[in-house]
């Protein structure tokens, strides 16, 4: 379901007019009726006042329902971390958070990387590194 068309159910499900929803949420009028026909999309600052107005999210204003959760298989293997102690769980949730970088790694991985220029003098060797000087 669109937005224009959650925010029309919403607004008659709180039975407010469209000119209530606009003095709830400090927005005109004109631009309810745009928004709710779909010839508008509200920004950000809108999107806040129209939820805070409707007492809704603005997750459930902008996605559809199973659009943001994780799928069936994910649903099954979260709620069994939920038996787990808090001990457990933390560790569930490092690993985690440790895949999840893994995978968004991946594309700086890949990137080539630049060439550095090539060392042409050797110098001194300070602290056990060999120091060169770029001519």
């Amino acid at each position: 379901m669109a937005l224009s068309d959650r925010l029309g159910q919403l607004r008659k499900e709180r039975r407010l007019t469209q000119q209530g929803l606009a003095d709830l949420a400090a927005v005109h009028l004109t631009q309810i009726q745009r928004y709710e026909a779909g010839t508008a999309q509200p920004t950000l600052e809108v999107m806040k006042k129209l939820a805070v107005a409707l007492t809704a999210s603005t997750d459930w204003l902008l996605f559809e329902d199973d659009e943001r959760g994780p799928d069936d298989e994910m649903k099954l293997q979260f709620e069994a971390i939920r038996q787990f102690d808090e001990a457990e769980r933390k560790t569930a949730l490092e690993v985690l958070d440790g895949l999840i970088l893994k995978h968004q790694a991946r594309p700086l991985q890949k990137a080539p990387r630049k060439r550095r220029k090539k060392a042409t003098k050797k110098t001194r060797q300070q602290s056990g590194y060999l120091v060169f000087i770029n001519r």
